[in-house]
């Protein structure tokens, strides 16, 4: 996509010597990066709220504003459709609610990169592609339009396929996730195709704190697009809104003009084409629950206002220590119109590695709206099939 705002240029520049006077607008794992690299920044840009949607989910909006609620233990929905079921949230579980289903088109297909970097800035690259159907922003099971109410979803929130076609070790390999709204009443589901068996395998442990693969630990599989999943092994505490500077309209990051080379360097993304904004943002501080286990014993929701997109997290072992610090800065894809990350990132304030995924710069342009993407196709034997081919 190209930059709507090229002749934008950097307001100031947050670092580690100036942070302090920035304290009040920075997340602690903000604070924590410019503490331990001394080339970690933030260029500091107008504040422009670009997050749009199309007229049709703004009415879905207001009319779930009147309807939806959640079932007594949190974890399903009722009478909710298209667009954020609490749009004027009073917990923070609506929030994360509003998140997980904020609007991103009906169908898509994308093509992406993610690197795992080392502290000396070397890393090992993953490249594929993946295609959906987010039958709940359709709303549709097979076309946009063919539902008119959420149990008519079977409680299928999205169809998802992932096909690794780098490196080679793990070429061919198809992830089939069948998302649930109600996690609790049906977990996810998801199947394996491995090339090397030409086997499908039923894989049960996309969920949680399961580690992703390839990602050396620093992504469980709950913190894919910042949060996703089940709500049940936390408590939401919806605390108050605060002005946050939050990565934002940074198209530079995915701009086909700069090679992952140029992006990737040691200790974190190159900043200089980073760009954040002053934005108002929810803040929900979720707990580990007594009885339940996550390697998260805590995390800080930082979520945008007016897309509800989660721009930043900061995470904390169970003793109580910050460890992480997840960051995916906000875009508007214009084309469609929709707001979601630019790409996430996941830095590890221990070791000094960080993960980024959804590059996009190298690789072919994301299709929003496709053709071709049919509800016969997340099935096993469908993936079976696919990767015979």
């Amino acid at each position: 996509m190209t930059n709507p705002y090229p002749d934008d240029k950097p307001k100031f520049t947050i670092t580690g010597q100036n942070a302090e006077q920035y304290r009040d607008k920075l997340t602690g794992g903000q604070l924590a990066m410019l503490k331990l690299y001394p080339t970690y920044k933030l260029p500091v840009y107008q504040t422009r709220r670009s997050c749009a949607l199309p007229e049709r989910v703004y009415e879905a909006n207001k009319k779930n504003a009147a309807t939806a609620t959640m079932t007594e233990d949190n974890n399903g929905l009722n009478d909710a459709l298209l667009g954020n079921p609490f749009p004027i949230p009073q917990s923070g579980v609506e929030v994360i609610w509003n998140h997980r289903l904020h609007y991103r088109g009906f169908k898509f297909r994308r093509y992406f990169a993610g690197a795992l970097v080392s502290r000396d800035g070397s890393y090992d690259l993953v490249r594929g592609r993946d295609f959906g159907i987010i039958h709940y922003s359709g709303p549709g099971l097979s076309e946009q339009g063919d539902v008119t109410e959420l149990k008519q979803l079977k409680n299928i929130f999205v169809s998802y396929l992932n096909f690794i076609t780098f490196p080679a070790k793990s070429a061919g390999t198809i992830v089939l996730v069948l998302d649930t709204i109600n996690a609790k009443e049906l977990p996810r589901q998801a199947w394996i195709y491995n090339p090397g068996t030409r086997r499908v395998i039923k894989a049960p442990d996309i969920a949680y704190d399961n580690p992703a693969p390839q990602t050396d630990g620093l992504a469980p599989a709950d913190t894919f697009d910042m949060y996703n999943g089940a709500t049940d092994r936390y408590t939401f505490d919806l605390k108050p809104m605060r002005e946050i500077y939050m990565g934002y309209n940074a198209y530079e990051l995915i701009s086909p003009a700069h090679k992952y080379k140029e992006l990737l360097t040691p200790n974190h993304l190159n900043q200089d084409f980073n760009r954040y904004e002053l934005h108002r943002a929810f803040v929900v501080d979720a707990k580990l629950k007594e009885g339940t286990r996550h390697i998260y014993g805590r995390r800080t929701f930082f979520v945008d206002e007016d897309g509800f997109n989660i721009s930043l997290v900061d995470a904390y072992d169970t003793r109580g220590s910050l460890w992480r610090l997840q960051d995916g800065p906000v875009l508007n894809y214009y084309e469609i119109p929709f707001c979601s990350s630019a790409l996430e990132m996941a830095h590890d304030l221990q070791s000094g590695k960080y993960l980024v995924f959804g590059l996009k710069g190298e690789e072919k342009p994301f299709e929003g709206q496709p053709m071709g993407i049919e509800k016969s196709m997340f099935t096993p034997d469908a993936i079976r099939r696919m990767g015979a081919q």
